[in-house]
């Protein structure tokens, strides 16, 4: 049972408890409102912070000693994929790319670049449409088997693993993920590349973070974000840590 149905149960079960309460006892609705804001802000926390697998499970972190990370890029491929690219070659380092269905029909030279160097590619969606969270269990099924198509005629098997647009699960999301079969990937270092301007401030979020197993969310949508790279990237060789995907960053566990 996941967390949520366990959350809708209890809730369930105090609702009948208050019930009998307020009929025998006269309890004041003030304690249903209470229960009833708490359980509301316990489901809006779990829906929009993905490591706290209210929803559904995700990987946000890899359990190990050795110094690896998973450096992870979400929302492309887009025109900044090949400067990031660039750097992950010249510095030797993997990453994992969650890739957009319809940018990936746009870019399909950077999408066979980023398999051809074996970097990874994950499901992030065709639209990534901000609604996304509204989706039936039927609309969000369409755009990962679109995505999942469009990968395997690049990469000539389905992507194993997922990344909800934004971070967002809910119930739909979770039905959608146990027909699909997909590994949901988190992070447990947010860069805030899209909305922090100051590049050293991003820079030191992640340094602060950084431990071995981290999972690190950066996005190729903007020169910003490859000017931290190139920093990240340099300060990783620094201290002796390698970038590999996701999937072997997985095979380390401990």
């Amino acid at each position: 049972m996941s967390k949520h149905q366990i959350g809708y149960t209890v809730f369930g079960a105090f609702t009948l408890l208050y019930v009998y309460g307020y009929i025998v006892n006269g309890w004041s609705l003030l304690y249903y409102l209470s229960f009833f804001v708490l359980w509301f802000l316990l489901v809006v926390y779990g829906s929009f912070f993905i490591r706290s697998n209210y929803h559904l499970k995700a990987i946000s972190k890899v359990k190990t000693q050795d110094n690896f990370v998973a450096i992870t890029f979400d929302d492309g491929p887009t025109e900044y994929t090949e400067k990031v690219l660039d750097l992950l070659k010249k510095e030797h380092h993997k990453a994992t790319f969650f890739c957009v269905g319809s940018r990936i029909e746009n870019n399909p030279e950077l999408t066979q670049r980023i398999i051809s160097e074996h970097h990874l590619i994950g499901n992030h969606t065709y639209s990534h449409s901000k609604q996304m969270g509204f989706k039936s269990t039927k609309g969000v099924i369409e755009e990962l088997s679109q995505t999942d198509q469009i990968i395997k005629s690049f990469t000539g098997a389905f992507p194993k693993y997922f990344r909800p647009p934004f971070g967002v699960t809910n119930p739909n999301i979770m039905r959608a993920i146990r027909k699909t079969k997909h590994k949901v990937i988190g992070w447990n270092i947010r860069s805030l590349d899209t909305v922090i301007e100051d590049e050293e401030k991003i820079f030191l979020r992640i340094k602060r973070q950084l431990k071995p197993g981290s999972i690190i969310l950066l996005h190729d949508t903007s020169d910003k974000s490859i000017r931290v790279l190139e920093r990240l990237l340099l300060y990783l060789n620094e201290i002796n840590y390698r970038s590999i995907t996701v999937e072997d960053l997985i095979k380390l566990e401990s």
